[in-house]
């Protein structure tokens, strides 16, 4: 489980095949867990100065692999006792999405984002998302696409710095919205709004 809060922005040093390794500081170990770019990742090699994922071709078909080159987001996944920041991310990519438009309000960016509308019903208006691994709020939701606030604090120590008109960044929903969405597709009857308390407050 990760909390959608970068802990570092590391370098891809080569993807060859399967295996990425990457330059960072964070001292990995064999079989860890690490969200880069918000996808989870497990640790095949160790070396000095970084260390060596898994990513197989299926996961390279699915994720935004433009933005495995040069600089990545990387997050440790948490350790029992940690402090819980940011959101319930658990690493599972659920599609890409495509930036249609990024406006500086001076204090603050509108980052527009599409994506495909059969995971719209998962984007909740002032929940949660994770782009690219970084925890999000999300403020306006349309047919399409989502608007998020971005202030110049996080636009300055992630890679938005980098993302322009029709970059693609890897999305992960809101959790609970997908598990109240396959419950509710398996249950014939409509779920009440307690009923729908209940499931959440057992996370």
């Amino acid at each position: 489980m990760f909390t959608g809060l970068i802990r570092e922005i590391a370098n891809v040093k080569s993807l060859a095949g399967s295996t990425l390794t990457i330059k960072a500081k964070h001292k990995a170990k064999l079989g860890d867990s690490i969200a880069i770019n918000g996808a989870c990742l497990t640790v095949i090699k160790v070396l000095n100065d970084g260390f060596s994922v898994e990513l197989s071709p299926e996961s390279q078909k699915l994720l935004a692999m433009e933005n495995y080159k040069n600089e990545v987001h990387i997050e440790p996944a948490m350790m029992m006792g940690d402090r819980f920041e940011g959101h319930i991310v658990q690493g599972h990519v659920d599609c890409i999405g495509t930036i249609k438009e990024i406006k500086n309000n001076g204090n603050s960016f509108d980052v527009f984002i599409t994506l495909d509308k059969k995971f719209i019903p998962f984007v909740i208006p002032k929940g949660s998302i994770t782009v690219d691994g970084v925890s999000l709020t999300v403020n306006d939701v349309n047919p399409d696409s989502f608007r998020l606030t971005i202030i110049p604090h996080t636009m300055k120590e992630t890679l938005f710095k980098n993302y322009k008109k029709g970059s693609h960044v890897n999305i992960e929903t809101d959790m609970f919205a997908r598990y109240v969405s396959h419950i509710i597709s398996h249950k014939e009857q409509t779920l009440s709004w307690d009923e729908v308390e209940s499931i959440t407050a057992r996370y």
